[in-house]
């Protein structure tokens, strides 16, 4: 059976010069282009660990996400291909090594590297990252995993551990979160919630603001919104009926409720005011890029879709 689509992913890497900001292009001898970083996802791969793998195979760059950026469109022999970016910056500089696929690599203005890629759609998305203003701080909005059902434990509700499973997809969970570097984890109080982030290896902030009982959506996005101020990254976990009033204090109300689903390219992020579905599964989440107090974008993690 003819292939569907083809899957690829890829980054818009940046560092800092002075008062500028310079972009990652790499050269590909096999076709005589400048492009931006992008590979194949392999088999079971979720997007963003294909992004950070490749920008790092391809440029030697380990690159951390900060931004969703809008997937390109294209073929390759009449199939389409569908390459998914995000904008990163350089967690360490790393001297460039030829490979068998990149010969060259270049660091450039993003007025310089718009004329020097070949693709008009990789023209486009320096054009569209350019027009936005850095970011500041990303939060990482997640819901615990799986605990099982609330009637068979025997126990108050707030001790309820996570189940066999959760414990599996949250350590999973875990090493997509991990591709962000997070220097700070906070979490509502119930047991489970604490229990989905510990992997990640930080000590947990307990924060009732976050919980789902009493539950007052305004506490928890004025939290959320002080974390994002704070300017690092932030993983908040919390409890599935918190999450979609307060995407909507956050991104505003009028969201595009439209969710990503295997076996189909994820829609494009929203920028704010407007996010995808923000019904969350169990052990997955959302990617909140700000500047400053402004959200600039808000994407799904689609961790469950790569789990499943």
């Amino acid at each position: 059976m003819r292939q569907r689509w083809i899957a690829a992913a890829g980054g818009l890497v940046w560092r800092s010069d002075r008062d500028r900001r310079l972009v990652c292009l790499v050269h590909r001898q096999r076709y005589d282009d400048w492009s931006l970083p992008k590979g194949s996802v392999k088999p079971g791969e979720h997007p963003l660990t294909a992004a950070v793998r490749e920008v790092a195979e391809e440029t030697g760059q380990r690159a951390v996400p900060q931004l969703p950026l809008p997937s390109t469109r294209y073929e390759v022999d009449g199939v389409p291909k569908v390459v998914e970016y995000w904008a990163m910056t350089t967690a360490s500089e790393a001297a460039f090594a030829p490979n068998s696929e990149v010969d060259r690599l270049a660091w450039l203005p993003v007025g310089e590297a718009v004329r020097r890629v070949r693709y008009p759609h990789d023209a486009a998305l320096l054009r569209r990252w350019d027009a936005l203003p850095p970011v500041t701080a990303v939060l990482l909005l997640v819901r615990h995993a799986d605990a099982g059902q609330r009637g068979g434990w025997p126990g108050a509700d707030r001790e309820r551990p996570l189940s066999a499973r959760g414990t599996v997809d949250a350590a999973e969970l875990c090493r997509l979160l991990a591709l962000f570097a997070p220097a700070r984890l906070v979490s509502a109080t119930p047991r489970r919630c604490r229990q989905t982030v510990e992997p990640l290896g930080l000590p947990v902030e307990l924060d009732p603001a976050l919980d789902e009982e009493p539950g007052d959506p305004d506490a928890a996005a004025s939290r959320l919104r002080r974390l994002a101020v704070d300017g690092r990254v932030t993983v908040a976990c919390t409890q599935g009926a918190v999450i979609p009033p307060v995407l909507d204090r956050l991104a505003g109300p009028a969201i595009e409720r439209e969710p990503a689903t295997a076996g189909r390219p994820a829609p494009a992020p929203a920028a704010a005011g407007r996010a995808a579905s923000a019904a969350t599964g169990k052990g997955d989440g959302w990617l909140l890029s700000f500047a400053g107090p402004r959200l600039l974008a808000v994407a799904p993690l689609r961790a469950r879709q790569v789990r499943r």
